[in-house]
Order: structure tokens, then sequence, then C-alpha cells
């Protein structure tokens, strides 16, 4: 554990704090954390984050309690683990998931902490963590779908000072970027995230000047108690005692097998929630594995239970130990040391089905279908015609779940703050051009309130490359409820410049590709709430006028129309009185089929092979270093 060097030791005084500094305080570090973000983005250099705003801020109190933020506090992870001692001036960087904890998931992500001191003793903490293009590792990107290890997907940074005293360790920053094949944007994303950390800590500092420091002190207190409040009450009025169980699946691993399984038990005891994973999955061979830390699974659950029940609460970790989450070790949220993390984004995202398909099964009058949860990865390197070395890199969008208050957005992506990368800056900075950029039709699933509809984008390379894919979604539906259908799953496709198609992978590196050839990219869309049979007309209307459904796809809701998109509603009411008649009951989830109706399905409408049941490593051991039951003998034979 680490060891604090504090020049002053003297405690802070608890006093009382009026409510309107509080809320003073409160949107002072709201507007400190917008901050860090505006300075991010505004300064660094790779476009996953200066353009898709793919880095995440954090401010916390003297203990690592986070008091703004998005994805739970880094800081208690990292400081149990951390060995050395820590002062003024220091400013502390890793990659390494295992080496906080989970606090990040993969090593593509560097997280920075910066502790925040005020006349001698440790106020706040300042810390960031945004995604870096490559790190090096087997391929360009650094997410090799076929890696068995840690080891294979990049450098690895321990938990080290790259600030010392206010010092850069300038020699360490050089030995990190050597390893890296783009370190002019790894340099200029890592000086940004510190520059942001600084930037948090100088809007800390100034409120313990403004309004004194144990006032400061005690409102950070009196903040993460208030919540604690709410979230005790918001607890003991939605969530039952009685256990809730949910169970939802990654596709593959990229390696041939799959589906894994993700299943959580819910229930309360007194006013504690307990999640149960226990009967998720073991670790898997491949990369997808999930190092799930407890602090970013309850902001999740928090975050969920908030935009559901109470919007007006804002979030901190005050609640925390109303929640109790079990993950067991070796699972493929709880992967041992080393094995591979970087497709992890997959079971990241079907963690918020989980959380939906739980919080709705126990409230089905809160219940919302399964939407755009992961971020799929498209990667293309080369030379380009400057003869220099080039790698694009962006996340897909897709369908967001239809919802009880209405419809999923069209072509979003999982984290609400993303944006795309415009088309006009890809096309000025990398050699291939963006001939589709459209939402498609029908994708989204049927329901009284549609899912958001999937994206298509057409990839026209310019210059000779290879391209990797990271998506899931393939082989299973996201699903609806209450009577809401499922959206449509995604699909890959490359078009060669003789016209010859080939259907790819979800999940596959290693593509090569010629100037004047095409990929498709079509993601995968949101499920529908509710009985589509009871969606009003005029929404029908209006989705077949914006071409988000067309009119085959109309007759979905029992809507007959006419090639001028005119609702013929006598045949709309005699399809949907027979539509009516021969419906069964509404399934509080529509999956689409059983797992080996999926698999036939899909091999039937791909071509491409099903995967296989998983093969799980024999003992901990062999499970830490990726390897399969049969290695694991070999190697003990031997």
């Amino acid at each position: 554990m680490a060891t604090l060097i504090e020049t002053n030791t003297a405690p802070y005084e608890t006093v009382g704090v009026d409510p309107i500094t509080l809320e003073l305080i409160e949107n002072g570090l709201v507007s400190a954390r917008g901050q860090m973000d505006a300075l991010l983005f505004r300064t660094a250099m790779s476009p996953i984050i200066r353009e898709q705003r793919d880095g995440f801020p954090v401010i916390t109190d003297r203990y690592g309690r986070l008091v703004a933020g998005q994805f739970g506090s880094p800081v208690k992870g990292f400081m149990d683990l951390y060995e050395g001692g820590i002062e003024e001036g220091d400013i502390l960087l890793t990659s390494d998931p295992y080496a906080c904890n989970g606090s990040i998931s993969h090593v593509n992500d560097w997280l920075v902490l910066m502790p925040v001191f005020k006349d001698g003793r440790l106020m706040n903490w300042s810390a960031m963590f945004g995604h870096m293009t490559d790190i090096g590792g087997k391929i360009p990107g650094s997410m090799p779908v076929d890696s068995v290890d840690l080891y294979e997907e990049g450098i690895c940074i321990p938990p080290v000072k790259i600030y010392a005293k206010g010092k850069l360790q300038k020699d360490v920053l050089n030995i990190i970027l050597h390893n890296c094949r783009v370190p002019q944007w790894n340099e200029s994303d890592f000086n940004a995230i510190v520059a942001a950390c600084k930037a948090g800590a100088n809007r800390c500092l100034e409120m313990a000047e403004r309004y004194g420091v144990n006032t400061y002190v005690s409102a950070l207190d009196e903040l993460l108690e208030r919540n604690k409040r709410s979230m005790r009450q918001l607890i003991l009025t939605t969530v039952p005692e009685k256990e809730v169980s949910f169970e939802d699946y990654v596709c593959d691993d990229g390696q041939g097998m799959g589906p894994y399984k993700i299943a959580c038990d819910m229930w309360r005891e007194g006013e504690t929630m307990i999640f149960d994973f226990g009967r998720t999955d073991s670790q898997s061979l491949g990369c997808i594995n999930f190092l799930l830390s407890d602090q970013m699974f309850k902001m999740f659950c928090g975050q969920f239970m908030v935009m559901m029940f109470d919007p007006d609460i804002l979030l901190n970790d005050g609640f925390f130990d109303l929640m109790e989450v079990r993950i067991p070790e070796g699972s493929l949220l709880a992967p041992l040391r080393p094995a591979a993390l970087n497709g992890r984004t997959h079971a990241m995202g079907r963690i918020f089905d989980i959380i939906s398909g739980l919080f709705g099964s126990a409230n089905p009058d809160y219940l919302c279908a399964a939407g755009f949860s992961s971020s799929p990865h498209f990667m293309f390197s080369g030379i380009d015609d400057r003869d220099k070395w080039f790698l694009f890199f962006q996340i897909g969008f897709g369908g967001i779940p239809g919802k009880p208050s209405g419809d999923g957005p069209d072509g979003h992506s999982l984290w609400p703050k993303f944006i795309n990368i415009p088309n006009e800056f890809v096309e000025s900075y990398f050699p291939v051009r963006i001939e589709i950029s459209e939402t498609i039709a029908d994708s989204g699933g049927p329901g009284k309130h549609r899912g958001g509809n999937a994206m298509r984008v057409g990839y026209r390379f310019l210059r000779p490359g290879r391209v990797s894919i990271h998506d899931d979604r393939w082989l299973t539906y996201p699903w609806g409820v209450k009577g809401g259908h499922p959206g449509q799953r995604s699909r890959k496709t490359v078009i060669r410049a003789d016209g010859s198609e080939e259907l790819v992978p979800a999940k596959c590196d290693n593509i090569l590709v010629e100037a004047g050839d095409f990929v498709l990219f079509e993601t995968w869309g949101g499920g529908g709430w509710g009985d589509p049979l009871e969606r009003d007309l005029a929404a029908v209307v209006y989705d077949l006028e914006s071409g988000l459904v067309t009119p085959h796809g109309a007759r979905r809701y029992g809507v007959v129309c006419s090639d001028e998109l005119a609702i013929d509603e006598l045949a709309t009411a005699r399809l949907r009185g027979e539509m009516c008649q021969n419906a069964g009951e509404a399934q509080l989830f529509d999956k689409g089929g059983t797992l080996e109706e999926l698999r036939e399905r899909c091999k039937a409408e791909t071509g491409l092979p099903a995967p296989v049941a998983p093969t799980f490593a024999k003992d901990s051991a062999a499970a830490g270093m990726g390897l399969s039951r049969q290695d694991d003998l070999a190697l003990k034979a031997s």
C-alpha cells in the first residue's frame, strides 16, 4: 500500500456548510470536470481522444472517493497496490489493469493520477485516463484478436512516478514512447491528460482558497453523505428483497469459441444491494476478458438507477457501501493475470444490458430493451502517398434501446459524450474515402417504442493496407422487451475492387486490402419496447418519411402503405387485427431464440461457422496464461 508523505499532519476540521455554499462547491466540481474534458479534447492529437472524446476525468476527496466524474474512482484501486511513497509534486502513471484493481480495463488506457496538496496536506486527487491509439504489440492499434495474454497487447506500464516532486521523468517516458507506433500522438495525448489533471487540481485549490479549506473539505464529506441518503431511499423503495436474475452473452472470443455467459443475481438485504456474478463463465482463453472493478460496476448501477428513478440526484461515491458486488476469481469478469484484455469492450458493454435486465425484472414499468452495448473498433493501417506510415482508428455507433419514455436514438454511441469523427477529418488525414454513412432502415427492433437504428459506414481504401475489426452481437440479438422485438445484428463485408464479396467475422485481424477495395461496416440496432401494434400511426408516418422505416418494415407494425408512403388505414386496421389474433402472449424478453437456434440461423444466413462451446483452462495457473485444458496437459506431460 502507498505511503502518503505530508508535511502538515494536522487533521481537517469538520465545520457546518450552508446549503448555498454546498451547491456552489458541487457545481464548481462539475465545472472543473468539464474544464478537464475541454482541455483534453482541445490539446490531444489522436483522433480517438481529440475527436471521439475517449477520455474520462475524475476528482476525488483525500480518501479517493469520487466527487465528480463518470467511471468511479481509480484512486483506491491504485493506492491499495502501489508500494511507493507519494508526496507533493508527484504524478503517477499506469496502464496495467491488474495493478489498479481494474480501474482501467486494458493496456491502451493510460491512467494519470495527481495528488492535490494544500498547505502540506493531501486535499484531493485529480485523475484521468485516455485511450492510446497504439502502444505496440502484435498489430497496429494494439488490440490483437488472437492474443492469449497481456504481453501480446503492447507495452504494459507498471505503476510509476512519471513526475517526481514536479519534475518529469523524461527517460521513463522515452522508454514508453519508444514502444509505440505513433509516439507523437501518445506524447501529445499524455501531456494533454497531465494538463487536464493540473487544471482539475487548480480548480480544487481555488475553491479551498475561496471558501476556506475546512469548509471545502467538509462540503465534500456532506456531498458524499447527501448522495448516500438519497441512494439509500432509492434502494429501499425500488429494489426487492426477492432475488432476480438475468444473463446475456458475448458472442465469441475471436478464436471460434462462444458464446460466453455473463449472469448476475440481485437482491436486497436491509439497505444493502447484493450483486452475485457466480454463474458467469470462466475467463476466456482469448482477449474478451473484462477485469470489472467493484467501483466501476457500482457507478454503472448508480447511474442507471438515478436516470431511471430520480435524475435530479448528482452521483458520487457516497453510496458505494450500500452495494456489495461478488465476482468469482478466474471468471470472465475477474480474469487472472496475465489473461488478455484488449477485447474487453464487449463484456463491458454487455454489463449495461445485464443491469437493465436486472432492474427491469424487478420493476417491469422501468424495463428497457437491449441496445448498442459495445464500442466496435475499426482499424486501417499502411503507407500513404507521402511514403509515411499511418493508422486510422474509429469507434462505431449503433441503435440505443427502446424505453418506457420513447424510442431509442439512432446511430448513437454507447457512451453519452462520445461523438463521431467527422468524415471530412477522416478523408483529410487518411487515405480512405467514406462513401456511405447512414443509419440502416428497419434495423431497430419494432415496438410501441422503436429501438434505434444501426449504422452503416462504407470505407473505400485509396492505398493498400490491412484492416482489423472488433465487434459483437453478430450471433445473439439485442433483445426486445414487453412485446417488443429484437434489433438487427451486426455484419461486416469486404467488397474487392473486382466486385467479389466476402463476409468477414466480427472479430478479425490482418485483412489485407488493396486500393479500390471497400469495407461495409454495419453495426446493430436497439431492441424494441412494447407491442409494435400499439405504435402510434403518426410515429410510423414520421419514420417512413425520414427513411428510418421502409414500407416493408412498416408491416412489422401492422401498417400498410403505398409506394408514396401514404398509409392505407383500412388495410392497416385489417392487418393489425389479423396480427393481433395470431400473436401469442407477449414475452417480457424476446432474445430471438435459443442459443442453438441462433447458431443455426446465423450459419444459414452468413455461411460463417458458428462458434463452438468455450474450452476453459483446467487450473488457475493455466487460466492466467490463457492456456486451454489441452495446452495445460501437454505442458505437464513434457
